[in-house]
C-alpha cells in the first residue's frame, strides 16, 4: 500500500512539473512602424489580444511598438507578427528583446 501511494505521488509530482515546464509566459516588444496615427494602437492591440495565448498587449504611438506577454506553449512570435500584418500593420521583433 505504501509503495503505491508514493509511486502516485511521483507521477503526480512528475505531471505538476512537466505541465509547468511546458507554458513558459514570454515577452516580446514588436516594432510596428507603420503606425501612422494615435487610433492605430487600437486596431494593433485588438489584432494581438486575439491571437490565443496572449495574455498582455501594451501598443504605444511613441514609440511605435506593442510589448507582448504570451504562453509561448500556445502560440509564437511568427503568429503574433502575422496578426499585426492581418490588421494592416506588418511587425519586427525588436534585436534584444
Amino acid at each position: 500500500m505504501r509503495q503505491a501511494y508514493y509511486s502516485t505521488a511521483f507521477v503526480l509530482g512528475l505531471t505538476a512539473l512537466s505541465g509547468a515546464a511546458s507554458a513558459a509566459p514570454r515577452t516580446v516588444t514588436l516594432s510596428v512602424p507603420s503606425m501612422t496615427c494615435s487610433a492605430c494602437p487600437i486596431t494593433v492591440k485588438t489584432a494581438l489580444q486575439r491571437v490565443d495565448g496572449v495574455q498582455t498587449v501594451a501598443v504605444t504611438y511613441e514609440p511605435k511598438e506593442a510589448v507582448v506577454t504570451f504562453d509561448d506553449a500556445r502560440t509564437t512570435v511568427a503568429k503574433l507578427r502575422e496578426a499585426t500584418a492581418n490588421a494592416g500593420f506588418p511587425s519586427l521583433l525588436k534585436a534584444g528583446k
